[in-house]
């Protein structure tokens, strides 16, 4: 049975590749498991249906043998476990890749999502222009410890692995603040991961159905 995965019937990205459903189809690709996509609106992601999935009504969900699972990483992780290509053989270094996996969501994602909030959702308010340099100094500190620890390595452990997945999904978040500008070595190795086949299928698949249309 072919898994089936959730994704924004109208996505607020637009097509840019940063809904987290490609995250899911860029798992999926690289390991080459055929699924399918169920579609949700914004009113249908907050009905009973829906949030018996996912009980935060978000997206992408994962069902498949009858299992329901929700959260990216949790995804991810479950791909990468049952099937081959994303996670290494050898015990140390696939519990090392896990371990990224983790670093990406948990420690380099959440100040990243900090500045859409900062500058999206709160930048009308009055102390707006005093919080955004704390919040690109935090973005900062963790790209710089990022970068000194990935080096001039092709990938964070060797070989291409989830955790790479996820840090390079996390890292693209951050193409339209020029920070990845000062720091040469992670805009390589994010445009490595772009320019992987597998990725460049889940964008092109998640674009198809949100790109504007002219």
């Amino acid at each position: 049975m072919r898994p089936t995965i959730t994704a924004f019937e109208c996505s607020p990205d637009g097509g840019k590749g940063l809904a987290r459903d490609t995250r899911i189809r860029w798992a999926l690709e690289e390991v080459t498991q055929p699924y399918d996509v169920r579609f949700v609106s914004f009113a249908a992601m907050k009905e009973p249906a829906h949030l018996a999935l996912h009980p935060f009504g978000q997206i992408p969900t994962y069902e498949e043998d009858g299992m329901a699972i929700f959260e990216t990483g949790a995804i991810v992780l479950h791909i990468a476990e049952t099937r081959a290509g994303l996670l290494p053989v050898d015990p140390d270094a696939r519990a090392r890749a896990i371990t990224w996996m983790f670093a990406a969501l948990n420690t380099v994602e959440p100040p990243i999502l900090d500045l859409t909030v900062a500058r999206i959702i709160e930048g009308d308010r009055p102390w707006a222009a005093e919080r955004l340099p704390l919040v690109l100094d935090r973005i900062r500190a963790r790209l710089a410890q990022l970068s000194v620890r990935l080096g001039e390595a092709e990938w964070l452990d060797d070989v291409f692995s989830a955790g790479d997945l996820l840090m390079v999904s996390v890292l693209l978040r951050l193409r339209m603040s020029g920070l990845l500008d000062e720091y040469p070595n992670l805009g390589a190795y994010v445009a490595r991961g772009e320019a992987r086949p597998a990725y460049r299928r889940a964008f092109e698949a998640q674009r198809a159905v949100n790109a504007p249309t002219s």
